[in-house]
């Protein structure tokens, strides 16, 4: 049985890759690392505890020692790189965690790898490093064109520099080392288990409350959206599939500003959980300051995974949209959780024992 190490696996992305790969492999053992920040979740991954392919494993992966002992111990085929800190407004406020994580860690998983295939007896053309970034390296685009492979990086948050300086570390590891990585661009990710501090969440969560939906400046900001199983499927076609040493972006095709995708979210609440006096849940949007370096345009060109590797989304957003609210609806105490502080006390019991 093949053995992969997923970091970030108690994340939003990570986390539905988590469950997806064990329903879509039996041939798989998953080691999932975790260091439960703030946005790691455990109750995004309840139920699996139980599949004897499910290690998890609560640690740092800037923490070299854990990360060579992981290596030594499980064996792995394969690691897919979820982990990072990934919040734009955070990063602005607190750029240092952005660092740390997402440029020292990968550089620790990179060495790692480097020492892990540095044996005679580990054949590189066995193993695989998936690192998994975002179309934000790429800066903003103005009204027309699309990201592609080759668009020269032009990042301009903390964040988007954080993954923009691991993503050339990957490839120089690659370059240098030799190491058998691969890389994957994707545009917004939307479904089940998100973090609600992002903007799909955060407006569904609020919504519910009778709370203001705040919308940044006029809204009018565009993002390519991507349901979070199609963005799981792909990376896996990336990693069965992807050439060595390439790169993919990954999108949904799905361009919409800011203020569509709250009322359209407003719109499927209004049918599906109406408010007992009758009114609108839109009537709750309000436009507040924008952030500062607010990138007004992403769009993917997804050709290269459709045509290379015969990756396609299956979800259309209004189809994933609408699974998305029917999810929250039916776990509005996952939300509670979070807003409560709850969810952090299975971290907590970890770190007691």
């Amino acid at each position: 049985m093949k053995t992969f190490i997923i970091t970030g696996g108690a994340g939003f992305i990570g986390s539905n890759f988590v469950r997806f790969l064990l329903k879509q492999r039996e041939d798989v053992q998953l080691v999932i690392l975790d260091k439960l920040t703030y946005a790691g979740n455990l109750t995004s991954l309840a139920g699996l505890a139980v599949n004897p392919r499910f290690t998890f494993v609560h640690g740092d992966i800037c923490d070299a020692d854990l990360v060579s002992k992981l290596f030594a111990s499980y064996q792995p085929t394969a690691v897919v790189h979820f982990a990072a800190e990934s919040h734009v407004d955070r990063s602005i406020d607190a750029p240092a965690a952005f660092i740390r994580t997402n440029i020292n860690g990968t550089f620790t998983l990179l060495e790692a790898v480097r020492r892990y295939l540095d044996k005679p007896e580990r054949a590189k053309d066995d193993f695989r490093f998936l690192h998994v970034s975002t179309d934000e390296v790429y800066g903003s685009l103005g009204p027309d064109g699309f990201f592609t492979e080759e668009t020269p990086y032009a990042p301009n948050s903390p964040y988007s520099a954080s993954k923009a300086s691991s993503d050339h570390l990957v490839r120089a590891y690659h370059h240098t080392y030799g190491l058998p990585v691969l890389m994957t661009n994707c545009s917004n990710n939307y479904g089940p288990y998100q973090f609600p501090e992002k903007l799909i969440p955060l407006m569904l969560c609020r919504a519910l409350k009778d709370e203001p939906l705040p919308v940044y400046g006029k809204g009018q900001n565009v993002r390519d959206w991507l349901y979070v199983e199609d963005h799981c499927r792909a990376v896996l076609t990336v990693l069965e599939k992807g050439k060595v040493g390439e790169k993919y972006n990954i999108g949904g095709h799905n361009e919409k500003t800011n203020l569509e995708i709250v009322h359209a979210l407003c719109s499927i609440l209004d049918n599906k959980s109406p408010k007992a006096n009758g009114n609108a849940y839109h009537e709750q949007i309000v436009f507040v300051k924008d952030r500062p370096g607010h990138d007004l345009r992403y769009a993917i060109d997804a050709s290269k995974v459709q045509n290379e590797l015969g990756w396609i989304p299956e979800e259309t957003f209004e189809t994933g949209l609408v699974k998305t609210v029917d999810w929250y609806l039916a776990n509005q105490n996952w939300c509670r959780q979070i807003e409560n502080g709850s969810y952090r006390q299975a971290w907590l019991a970890i770190q007691k024992n």
